[in-house]
């Protein structure tokens, strides 16, 4: 028993031993890490509790070709209050509710309660968002401890829907999604700063007063080559076109053919990048560069120069095609819209004869004519400078069947797109070069510096000057009376171009469902702008001339009254009854009225604001001139914006005009003398210092035309 009772001793003394060794093992582990390890534990802790966020950039702007503010930054601020900052006092925080209740609906009370009801422990307490910028001036003079101010920006689109597809829209990170905001991302985005934050144990972010931060780089500001003016002028007719003619869907592009610079890009439908995702998925597809189609008779510009130079077609032989306007071609048939008998070579162009133009083609051997389109650029991307753009689709001559020939002459069995072809007319309308298309001319730092330019490219010869000089007459005709764009013509604007119109190719086989469209450049001697009209399936007509061509037209009608070089050059009545409605929106009362006092335009006020914030009817469309134009004023924002207003100085001698101009921090860019009768930008608008206003001098002619940013339509 004796061994027994001996055993269960040691084993009771050793368990009693072990639970004793556990408690003395805890007190030497916290005197350890309190006393021996503490500080470097404090710093590990210190070291995984501090975090850094990212600060964005402010992202650059984007201005038209006049420095026009066509996109922006929307700054906003943020309140919030770190009560246990150090240095912190409580009547000095006591003092905020008090201050922000003068720039919110909210009371004081309401900030109170926020800040009472907040954890005992919180370090990050937001009072209001969207705060103004006199609202974070006035906080941030008073230097309360423990008040944190935060800056929150977002891109904003001045213009709403105007040249949508050409500057694309940011996502919820400020990234460019499409258009000149993706293409020149890296010049825009700046560099992102960094602030120092702290996190709790459920990983939560907190600011803290005094955290040390690395300041943002501004992005840099792009300037385009859009002249907004032109741009709301396509824009409007060719929405007017589209909804007259029942069409999908419309096109158009302007250019300058002289360095491929695009003036002006539009779709229909659109979309408004301040709201991208309210519109549908089809209305942000840039079809100007992204719809490959079957061009149909614009491409018989193609034919006639290949015929001319290669010497196989004379301006005298005559053409005869049959009286059912019907002619059976290597076993298919090619018809003519009507029966048109007997022509020249100038007519068959000016009456677009498919079965003419066929007979033309088959004089050329494939390749050469297949060389020929691809000089045009047909076949390979332009290398604009905005994303998503499709190379069109060209067969070489080994792919194609008996009938190929014929039909490519004619537009069929090749995809282009809309800018292709406004390309190839601009290699016309300039004297043979093929020009590379682009729409930002220069990338600026926020001091005005130009950190990157583009400059106009020629991609190559594309054809005989001598061959040009002879057609053009041809291709002006195609505007008359005996031509299929009749309905294009201008008083005193001499045009040359050419109407289209191409059935769809749909599931396998052409459909009665078309494309119609007018390609054209003007003044015809020396060409300032070549533009493309296309439009989708309309309903009034499937003719380019009847459907396309009225666009061109009120498109060239209203270039002339905002383009004081084609203005000096074009014969217009003095007695015109009509006018186009000028912009006076954003402009303070006193200026918009003494405006359109200069220019003699009636209108009445409505409410009692200092800024014109509508106006009806709406700017460019036409008006009689005993119709008032109506104008809706409101309060002037305190939104925070880039630039400054340009002055007044319609009035004043153009002397006194060029110095008040200098003084503001603008380049001065006249035309004429005397006293200063229009100016661009109008006055008021919003333009940063360094970019030009146009003046123009008045003359008693002027005077006699539609005055200011008017013109005829």
């Amino acid at each position: 028993m004796e061994p027994i009772r001996t055993s269960v001793s040691i084993r009771m003394f050793v368990v009693f031993g072990i639970m004793l060794l556990f408690p003395l093992a805890i007190v030497i582990q916290i005197m350890r890490v309190q006393f021996i390890e503490g500080e470097n534990l404090q710093a590990l802790w210190r070291a995984q509790a501090l975090d850094e966020v990212p600060v964005p950039a402010k992202r650059g702007r984007i201005y038209d070709t006049h420095g026009r503010l066509l996109v922006t930054n929307s700054v906003s601020y943020t309140a919030a209050i770190d009560p246990r900052a150090p240095g912190a006092r409580s009547e000095q925080i006591a003092l905020v509710p008090d201050a922000l209740a003068h720039f919110t609906s909210r009371s004081a009370v309401h900030y109170r309660r926020t800040m009472s009801q907040a954890p005992a422990n919180s370090r990050y307490i937001v009072l209001e968002r969207g705060l103004s910028r006199q609202a974070y001036d006035s906080l941030k003079s008073m230097r309360v401890r423990g008040l944190i101010l935060e800056e929150n920006f977002r891109r904003r689109y001045n213009f709403d829907e105007l040249a949508a597809h050409v500057v694309g829209h940011v996502n919820h990170e400020l990234t460019g999604v499409m258009g000149i905001e993706n293409s020149y991302e890296r010049f825009l985005r700046g560099t992102d700063g960094s602030r120092q934050v702290r996190r709790d144990s459920r990983n939560r972010v907190r600011e803290y007063v005094g955290a040390p931060k690395r300041l943002p780089v501004q992005g840099n500001n792009v300037v385009t080559t859009i002249d907004a003016h032109i741009q709301a002028i396509a824009e409007d007719e060719l929405r007017a076109g589209v909804q007259r003619t029942r069409a999908t869907k419309g096109t158009v592009i302007i250019v300058n053919p002289q360095t491929g610079a695009i003036v002006a890009l539009a779709n229909y439908p659109t979309f408004n990048p301040n709201q991208p995702a309210v519109a549908e998925t089809i209305n942000r597809r840039n079809s100007a560069i992204a719809d490959m189609v079957e061009p149909g008779s614009t491409f018989k510009l193609i034919t006639a120069i290949a015929a001319v130079e290669q010497n196989v077609v004379t301006f005298d032989e005559i053409f005869e095609t049959p009286s059912n306007g019907r002619r059976l071609i290597h076993g298919q048939w090619m018809r003519d819209h009507d029966p048109l008998g007997n022509m020249n070579f100038a007519q068959v162009m000016q009456r677009s004869s498919n079965i003419a133009t066929a007979e033309i083609a088959m004089r050329i051997q494939p390749e050469t004519f297949y060389q020929y389109v691809r000089n045009a650029g047909f076949g390979s991307a332009t290398g604009i400078d905005i994303p998503a753009e499709e190379a069109g689709r060209l067969r070489r001559p080994f792919e194609w069947s008996a009938v190929s020939l014929p039909w490519l002459s004619i537009g069929y069995e090749v995809q282009v797109t809309p800018l292709q072809m406004v390309m190839a007319y601009a290699a016309f309308a300039n004297g043979g070069n093929l020009m590379r298309p682009y729409l930002v001319d220069r990338v600026e730092d926020e001091r005005g510096r130009i950190i990157h330019q583009n400059q106009p490219k020629t991609v190559r010869r594309a054809f005989n000057p001598a061959a040009i000089r002879s057609l053009k007459p041809v291709f002006a005709g195609v505007i008359s009376d005996s031509g299929t764009a009749r309905f294009v013509s201008v008083d005193g604007l001499e045009i040359a171009g050419k109407t289209g119109t191409a059935q769809k190719f749909i599931d396998g086989r052409y459909q009665t469902r078309y494309r119609a469209s007018f390609v054209g450049f003007y003044p015809t001697e020396h060409p300032k702008y070549v533009a493309i009209v296309m439009l989708d399936e309309p309903r009034t007509s499937i003719y380019g001339g009847t459907t396309a061509g009225p666009i061109f037209r009120n498109i060239a009608r209203r270039i002339i009254g905002v383009d004081s070089e084609i203005l000096s050059n074009t014969f217009v009545l003095a007695n015109q009854p009509n006018r186009v409605v000028p912009t006076v929106t954003g402009l303070d009362v006193d200026q918009a009225t003494s405006y359109l006092q200069f220019i003699g335009q009636r209108f009445r006020i409505q409410g009692r604001g200092d800024v014109v914030i509508e106006q009806s009817p709406v700017a460019g469309s036409e008006i009689s001139r005993t119709q008032e134009i109506t104008l809706l004023t409101g309060t002037s924002q305190t939104e925070e914006t880039d630039g400054q207003r340009v002055p007044d100085v319609v009035g004043l001698s153009m002397r006194d005009a060029i110095a008040v101009l200098k003084a503001s921090g603008y380049v001065v860019s006249k035309n004429g003398s005397g006293t200063v009768a229009t100016q661009f930008p109008q006055a008021g608008a919003v333009m940063a210092q360094g970019r030009t206003v146009s003046l123009r001098g008045r003359t008693r002619s002027m005077e006699q035309l539609v005055a200011a940013t008017g013109g005829v339509r």
